[in-house]
């Protein structure tokens, strides 16, 4: 599932030198993500458009290299596959964490990832998924539209999953759109990276 990646002879070995050393090598953006074509598209054939757009992000992830580093003992590896540690919210306003297999196939994914919900929507308390560091770590909060996002954080605990928050969608003249966090960790990924993987989403919620 991972091997060591060649850390001397990456043309960002000075980058990662220098932002692995910070206390707080995250950095986040917020990007509005047109999502029209998305979610006419799941509204026609009954698909739930949070289970679509969380698996359009997974495979912009998947596509995109640096989203599959991670520091391990101050080593960076490479994983063949990165999947889901997805925040699941419950009826009573309470939620739970969860761990969701990536598939690159919409229904073979759709299918776990309905099991897993409803597993930790069955449950009580936050049920930590125990995923490992092959994850992309997501929130979904429906109810707000934000323009920034900033996450709790421990600095005792070594983390380089990357971290995905999607918002509330919003239609101005017929187009929707919905705001995604995106935070990284600058030791594996710059902002050219980033825009990389919104090019991707973009694209891929742009397929009707």
């Amino acid at each position: 599932m991972k091997q060591l990646f060649d850390l001397e002879n990456w043309v960002r070995k000075d980058h990662f030198n220098f932002f692995n050393r910070f206390e707080e090598p995250f950095f986040g953006v917020v990007v509005d993500i047109d999502c029209t074509i998305a979610y006419n598209k799941c509204k026609k054939e009954g698909i739930r458009f949070f289970l679509y757009y969380l698996h359009q992000a997974l495979s912009s992830a998947n596509a995109i290299e640096n989203f599959r580093l991670r520091i391990e003992d101050d080593q960076i590896y490479i994983y063949n596959q990165v999947n889901a540690s997805a925040v699941i919210n419950r009826p009573d306003g309470t939620f739970g964490f969860s761990y969701i297999d990536y598939s690159p196939d919409f229904e073979e994914f759709q299918s776990i990832a309905k099991k897993e919900i409803e597993r930790v929507q069955n449950s009580t308390g936050l049920v930590p998924a125990g995923s490992g560091d092959n994850v992309i770590h997501i929130s979904a909060m429906p109810w707000l539209k934000f323009t920034s996002l900033s996450h709790a954080r421990s600095f005792s605990f070594k983390d380089s999953c990357p971290k995905f928050s999607f918002g509330k969608m919003t239609e101005i003249e017929d187009r929707k759109s919905m705001p995604v966090s995106i935070h990284i960790n600058h030791a594996l990924a710059d902002g050219y990276h980033v825009s990389l993987f919104v090019d991707e989403f973009q694209k891929r919620m742009n397929k009707a």
